[in-house]
């Protein structure tokens, strides 16, 4: 068999949903001699409205479809001769895994297994690279000390986290059984442009210019550690073509913060761009029902990707949430 050779076209999953859709700009403004396919089911979490700037970009072609279809799948990959995927595709919402699970299931395990045995019989030599996206929190839950590492055992404590978890190990199994040059990448929460409205960030934001009570589970206390999405996507851009095959790394921001304090930044940048006419945004802070098996604590170590790929988060949590909700209050103030 003549083993075939690469022509620089990688197949990004899920291009449309947060963090896709902030990577496809960046990867083709600094990559470009290769070609994007975007596959994307548009589903309530994904939008082509997050990618207007590149629909008419020539190396960028978006196809609407599933990770799941088997068949579409096959025919991608010979269609555009795709030597290289990343993929984002997943469910995300961690209430939605407890109200649902099934969805979850289906597309977090079955449709990483579907891309995985695409490109497992369509790839032959070295030459390719499949980079899966995934969460610190398949780790579990840590304390008020300590952090995730590559080390780390994974706990999952939600369907969520327990599908991610599965996903991961799926990509690890066909290093190891198979020999495909695989990476995988864990990250801490990402917030920035273009994230869907459920999550914690644009929740706040909107409930707070709307005038309605701004949400926070349990007593505000538990804690994430935040990344720019921009960093990330710098990230997984080093990690897809310098991370060593079969590793995992971790990405951070180091920049942890209790979900109460994220609420009370935010009020504070808004008080002062949209100022009320008496009072404070803070005042629409309510805390509700804490969520199911809410996990107290997450937090990245990223020296291994820092000592060894030199990637470091360079946007302030300070600067990054200030753009974050400059984006946000613009869309919601043009409804």
């Amino acid at each position: 068999m003549v083993e075939r050779q690469p022509n620089n076209t990688i197949l990004v999953t899920g291009g449309a949903g947060f963090i896709g859709s902030n990577f496809i700009p960046y990867f083709l403004n600094n990559h470009p001699d290769i070609k994007v396919v975007n596959l994307d089911l548009l589903t309530y979490a994904g939008s082509l409205k997050n990618l207007e700037e590149v629909e008419k970009h020539p190396n960028y072609t978006f196809v609407k479809g599933d990770i799941c279809d088997n068949v579409l799948v096959k025919y991608l990959f010979k269609e555009f001769n795709i030597d290289g995927v990343i993929n984002f595709a997943a469910e995300s919402h961690v209430d939605n895994s407890i109200n649902s699970p099934g969805q979850f299931i289906k597309t977090n395990i079955e449709g990483t297994f579907t891309l995985l045995e695409a490109a497992r019989n369509y790839w032959k030599g070295e030459n390719y690279r499949f980079h899966h996206i995934s969460t610190d929190e398949v780790y579990g839950s840590l304390g008020e000390n300590g952090f995730f590492t590559e080390g780390s055992n994974y706990q999952p404590n939600s369907p969520y986290s327990a599908s991610k978890a599965s996903s991961d190990f799926l990509v690890r199994s066909y290093h190891h059984t198979y020999g495909m040059n695989v990476v995988t990448s864990n990250c801490s929460n990402n917030y920035g442009p273009k994230q869907h409205d459920e999550k914690l960030i644009p929740t706040i934001i909107r409930s707070a210019i709307k005038g309605l009570k701004i949400p926070i589970y349990g007593n505000g206390k538990n804690v994430r550690d935040w990344l720019f999405v921009e960093d990330h996507c710098k990230g997984i851009d080093l990690i897809y073509f310098n991370g060593v095959a079969g590793k995992t790394y971790l990405l951070g921001g180091n920049n942890e913060y209790d979900n109460l304090t994220i609420a009370e930044k935010i009020c504070e940048f808004i008080d002062l761009k949209v100022p009320k006419s008496n009072g404070s945004y803070r005042d629409q802070i309510k805390f509700v029902e804490d969520r199911l098996g809410h996990d107290f604590r997450y937090a990245i170590d990223a020296s291994k990707i820092k000592k060894e790929l030199g990637w470091n988060a360079l946007e302030s949590f300070h600067t990054g949430l200030e753009k974050t909700v400059d984006w946000y209050l613009k869309k919601y103030q043009s409804k």
